[in-house]
């Protein structure tokens, strides 16, 4: 088939006609003629317009490429813009962010407590379908490269703290823990003995290994599962 006879059994079967063809796209009614004829087909941001009237792929429109149906063109939500002014909706929740705080100036010691300021937005049913109850969600910024290249250094996780126990652990799966005071993200494992911290970036940053003993001398403390995590791509 050609041009022509495309549009023709297009509009055919989604039971259009010239006018309607005229009124979706905003072409005149003699540019719609022209098509229909043959005489000329439609190119550009025309195409574009009768391709989306007619429900069908531009290439197939166009060239015959493909079938009708094949890489339609997809229509994106608008994305809307929020600050903490505001007002929440009805089914959404401001979840905090948890962060280091120095515990005294010039000791270099450390706490992880939870941010005053520092919060994001999550729809409760997200949370609910994740089995992660409201009030037990937190978020964590990631520092450095040693969870590459799954997280790389800036990125957010949320935090199921409703789980953060030693029987909570599914080996391989991301929690958030409380190392000495420092907030770190890792793969964990229940070993015999104790417990294995792993990276992804295994070259950089090797398992490490502790026993139950060390882990309260060190004072680790499961903070509680990764469910979700973003990132900008840079």
């Amino acid at each position: 088939m050609n041009f022509s006879e495309r549009l023709n059994s297009r509009m055919e079967a989604k039971g259009l006609r010239a006018t309607d063809i005229s009124e979706m796209t905003g072409v005149s009614r003699a540019t719609v003629s022209f098509w229909l004829a043959g005489t000329n087909g439609a190119k550009g941001k025309n195409l574009l317009a009768l391709a989306k009237a007619l429900d069908c792929s531009p290439d197939w429109l166009s060239d015959g490429v493909g079938s009708p149906e094949a890489h339609k063109q997809v229509s994106l939500s608008t994305i809307e813009t929020w600050d903490d002014e505001t007002p929440l909706g009805e089914d959404e929740v401001y979840v905090p962010f948890l962060q280091e705080v120095e515990l005294a100036a010039g000791s270099g010691r450390s706490a992880v407590e939870e941010s005053d300021t520092a919060k994001l937005r999550f729809f409760k049913k997200d949370l609910r379908n994740n089995g992660v109850q409201y009030d037990n969600a937190r978020c964590v910024m990631i520092s450095g490269n040693s969870m590459i290249p799954v997280l790389r250094d800036g990125a957010t996780v949320g935090v199921n703290m409703g789980k953060n126990a030693l029987r909570d652990i599914v080996d391989g799966e991301m929690y958030a823990i409380s190392h000495n005071g420092q907030l770190r993200v890792k793969q964990l494992y229940r070993l015999p003995t104790g417990i294995r911290l792993r990276s992804f970036n295994r070259d950089e940053h090797p398992d490490e290994d502790y026993t139950f003993e060390q882990i309260q001398e060190q004072q680790i403390v499961i903070l509680g599962h990764v469910f979700w995590w973003a990132m900008y791509s840079r």
